[in-house]
This record gives structure tokens, sequence and C-alpha cells, in this order.
């Protein structure tokens, strides 16, 4: 049980661009306290104000999703059903690579593919937040506008104006 009750102190690890040595808190005196990083390690000049920070180059994305376009946009609502509840948030998708690896499942008749990024959606709150998502991210993006709804204004009483034309005649059977 001595395994449990060790214990250990944590490794003070800099990260930055110039290598920098691994800073353990066990070969520096008893403190707590860390220790400073060294005189070699490269700090980034500080960000203009509003400028967006490149999260993408750190975040492990492979190489190929950056050269994706993605798409910003607002879904339509849903032809089955009449509210607009889930037409308020804006999604990004990314674009669909021309051949790439589909197939039919020999079983089921399924579609398949090898992108993994076809089925992947993200869903934001603005328009706004998607943008800086994306530039924060280094993705090439364009947004597609919603188009508005045109909508002519009708009254029940056009129901029953008079129409010199001939009369409808409505065959039931």
């Amino acid at each position: 049980m001595s395994f449990l009750s060790a214990a250990r102190q944590p490794a003070v690890r800099s990260f930055s661009t110039a290598r920098v040595a691994l800073q353990s808190s066990s070969s520096s005196s008893s403190s707590d306290v860390p220790a400073a990083p060294a005189s070699n390690t490269a700090v980034a000049p500080p960000r203009a104000q509003g400028a967006v920070a490149q999260a993408g180059v750190v975040s492990g994305v492979p190489d190929e999703v950056h050269h994706r376009s993605v798409r910003i946009f607002r879904p339509s609502p849903p032809s089955t059903q009449s509210a607009k509840a889930t037409s308020h948030h804006w999604r990004i998708d990314w674009d669909i690579l021309q051949g790439a690896g589909r197939w039919e499942n020999p079983l089921m008749g399924w579609a398949s593919t090898a992108d993994y990024l076809q089925g992947t959606h993200l869903k934001f709150d603005t328009k706004d937040a998607a943008i800086h998502f994306c530039e924060k991210q280094g993705y090439q993006y364009f947004v597609q506008e919603p188009q508005k709804a045109k909508f002519k204004p009708k009254s029940y009483a056009s129901n029953y104006n008079y129409s010199a034309k001939p009369l409808r005649i409505a065959h039931t059977k």
C-alpha cells in the first residue's frame, strides 16, 4: 500500500515554440512554488484588441481538415413541424469530399463513407460565435445567409369574393 500513501509531486512543464527542458519540482527546492521558466522561453507578443488567438495550431486536428472549407448556415425548419423553434441556432459543417471512399454495405444496402467529417456538425447560438470559432481554429469558411420567407397577406373574406370565371367543380368520386 506504499504506492497509495506516497505523495507524488506534480511536474511543472513549460510549453513554448522553443524547446524547454522539463522541469521537475523534485529536482528543485522543496518549496511548492514552481521554478521560473528558462530564459530561452519564447514569449508571444501581446495580441491586439479583438485579435483572434489561433487554437488550430495546438488543437491536434489533422492537416487535411484545415484544407476543407466550412459552411456556416442557419438550418431551415423541418417541413413536418409548423414551429420554428429548431431554426434559431447557427450550424457549421464541412464540405463533402468527392469520391471519399464511398461504398454500399452489401448486407443492408446502406451507404457508407470513409469521410469522418461528413456527418459532423456543430451548433452555435449566434452567427458571430460560429465565425469566431472558425477563425480561431484556422478554417476557411463562408456564410450562407438564410432566405426570408415571403408571406402574402390573406383574409378569410377573400374566399367568398365574386369571380366572373366559371365555377370550380370539385369531383369527389
